[in-house]
């Protein structure tokens, strides 16, 4: 059956495939970005041509986001599916990065989340049904240094995903967790890298570890053996076209690292803390 779809962050990388892939599959989709009229305008254009509708949104905007969800429900009348994928990387010294830049990454991979489900749920909660994926990252399981504040942002939306799913889980509306390993988008060549350059030479010959670590990925993205991140769109397309209440509350794309067994293992866990809060019937 055909869904209404908002997908955040869809200029390019996992939310410009996802959205082409859903439009294909016969889906309504409705795909959101910053600077339709200018910066972002080639892909606004290459997205109309395929009959995606293009929203004005800005995740760390108040005001954009619900402007952005009461357009779509103007065309539509109805919103089944929000993708919440607006996502910027950060690759370095942990410490050399400022507090505004850190504030800058949360606000965008975390606060921007809060802001479209705070406009979304509402519409789901008076629906009776709806679903929501989030995109995580292995790195919100796993930490590879270097890309720990990134990493923190993606910790925190498992926090927000478990704690939503266990809410909503008797309003009829789904929550699921994407969690992409290493794939070849935009996100790590327009990373966040240290403002404060002054804190490397500090560590010494650890400093020169972050730009090799990008260079290898940037080697294995470019190389015939890179994963697809086509991957990625897929899966979701897998998970909207699920049945309401037999999603996964978690899926790993691509190479774990590890991921999949903590996941397995936090399963049980989460099961032990809620019964043991006496919310086993939100579990």
């Amino acid at each position: 059956m055909s869904k209404n779809i908002l997908i955040t962050g869809a200029s390019s990388g996992f939310g410009r495939d996802t959205a082409e892939t859903l439009a294909r599959a016969g889906h309504q989709v409705f795909a959101s970005m910053r600077n339709t009229a200018d910066r972002n305008r080639p892909h606004a254009n290459a997205l109309q041509a395929r009959g995606i509708h293009v929203i004005e949104l800005d995740v760390t905007d108040d005001a954009s986001v619900e402007r952005g969800v009461a357009s779509v429900l103007d065309q539509s009348g109805r919103l089944d599916v929000l993708i919440n994928n607006a996502g910027i990387g950060s690759a370095g010294i942990s410490e050399a990065f400022t507090t505004e830049q850190m504030r800058a990454l949360f606000d965008v991979n975390v606060f921007g989340v809060q802001r479209t489900l705070r406009a979304v749920l509402p519409i789901f909660r008076k629906q009776g049904e709806g679903l929501v994926v989030n995109i995580g990252s292995i790195l919100g399981r796993v930490t590879f240094p270097f890309f720990g504040l990134y990493g923190a942002s993606k910790f925190a939306i498992e926090a927000l995903s478990d704690s939503y799913r266990y809410e909503l889980s008797k309003l009829g509306i789904d929550v699921v967790l994407v969690q992409p390993s290493n794939y070849p988008t935009n996100i790590f060549a327009s990373a966040q890298r240290p403002a404060d350059a002054s804190r490397g030479p500090g560590y010494g010959e650890i400093s020169a570890i972050p730009d090799k670590m990008v260079g290898t990925l940037m080697d294995l993205f470019a190389s015939e053996n890179a994963p697809n991140p086509h991957d990625v769109a897929e899966a979701i397309a897998t998970v909207v076209e699920q049945a309401n209440g037999t999603r996964p509350a978690r899926l790993v794309v691509g190479q774990s690292f590890g991921a999949d067994v903590i996941n397995a293992q936090a399963v049980s866990v989460q099961a032990q803390l809620m019964e043991g809060l006496g919310l086993g019937q939100i579990a």
